[in-house]
């Protein structure tokens, strides 16, 4: 998506609405995914059935600068197709009436996950960052215009509260070295109102599942989620694991790989106006960088990315350790995490040997891979 054509090793990327006249079209738009990346459940979601009032789902996108934001002083872009996108998902609860906690003000990056797509975008890495780990935030603008002075030993999540999503991107890519080429959000009400359109997502739990704190109560087995349970699913921790955040994330990456999967078994052209209405949910939903901001450019994303399968989709969590002086909080393993971001600024695979030390991949998932 950077460079030019002759950089990349495959066609560039129609970012306009597809034709849809003719069998060869039709036939590569059955083939269109839907493609949905959610966890902290950022979804793009596209397909030939939605070809018409780009203006008004243009509309729907709330768009944030960060180029301008954070201005030169960034990692070197890439020029070879490969990408990077750091995937959000807010835990603002406006909108959603106390429903999520109420006394709660402002919002903090309560998912984060910079997924990874190689130069033949036929694979992807999804390395997520857990949000109660101590990192180094730069120094970042707030969201009214001042500054806010570089922090040290502060939690990941709280670059969000401070700045915004730039100064979320800008804490990722101090702490990793890497270029985030894009950036996509949800919060919790976009989140729910995707799965309710799209029609719940396949899960199947190894264990049953309780946790009073997110309001989750599955027994072990397979389950259709609607749009509130799955809500309550992204979020629970008390109930799997060692009840941290680590916990949390092993069902946030199982999910994304269930919601990929559901995202694939529609057909875009069967059922047109619905089609549209999963396009209108998906960008109300979405906030993205302002490259990325509009249905056409999303709608190309999509493309770009459907034919990454779940088993092409390597997920893991950000090496990390629990801080000696308080049982709540995570450090970073410093030489593993520099291999995990070695591998993405190189465009290799991260060796499965990075997480032999981490607490955050220890122990078997919650959930199953299979529906």
């Amino acid at each position: 998506m950077h460079g030019s054509s002759a950089d990349h090793p495959h066609p560039a990327p129609e970012y306009g609405p597809p034709s849809t006249g003719g069998s060869r079209h039709r036939r590569r738009g059955r083939r269109l995914r839907w493609v949905a990346w959610g966890a902290a459940a950022v979804v793009v979601a596209g397909g030939t059935g939605v070809a018409y009032a780009w203006q008004h789902l243009d509309g729907n996108i709330k768009g944030t600068d960060v180029n301008a934001a954070l201005g030169k002083d960034r990692p070197q872009a890439r020029h070879d197709g490969a990408m990077n996108i750091l995937l959000l998902g807010s835990d603002s609860r406006a909108g959603t009436h106390g429903h999520y906690g109420n006394g709660i003000a402002g919002a903090r990056a309560d998912t984060a996950m910079v997924l990874h797509v190689d130069k033949s975008h036929k694979k992807a890495s999804v390395v997520s960052i857990p949000r109660d780990t101590l990192v180094d935030r730069p120094e970042c603008r707030t969201t009214d215009g001042g500054s806010a002075p570089a922090a040290h030993a502060t939690m990941f999540n709280s670059s969000y509260q401070v700045g915004g999503p730039a100064c979320t991107v800008k804490t990722v890519e101090h702490l990793s070295g890497v270029r985030m080429d894009h950036y996509l959000e949800v919060d919790f009400k976009g989140f729910q109102k995707l799965i309710d359109e799209l029609g719940g997502v396949d899960v199947n739990t190894r264990k049953a599942i309780d946790d009073p704190y997110s309001g989750l109560t599955l027994n072990a087995g397979k389950h259709r989620l609607k749009g509130e349970q799955a809500l309550e699913l992204v979020r629970t921790r008390h109930g799997v694991g060692d009840g941290s955040d680590l916990g949390r994330i092993q069902l946030q990456q199982a999910f994304v790989k269930a919601l990929i999967q559901r995202a694939d078994t529609l057909d875009p052209l069967s059922h047109p106006a619905k089609s549209y209405a999963l396009m209108d949910t998906a960008t109300k939903s979405l906030s993205a960088d302002s490259e990325l901001a509009s249905a056409k450019k999303l709608l190309g994303l999509a493309q770009e990315l459907k034919g990454i399968s779940p088993e092409r989709t390597h997920m893991l969590t950000l090496p990390v350790t629990y801080d000696p002086q308080d049982a709540g909080r995570v450090l970073p393993l410093r030489k593993a995490d520099e291999r995990v971001w070695n591998a993405l600024r190189h465009d290799r695979p991260v060796p499965e040997s990075v997480t032999r030390d981490s607490v955050g991949d220890r122990g078997a998932s919650p959930m199953s891979s299979e529906a």
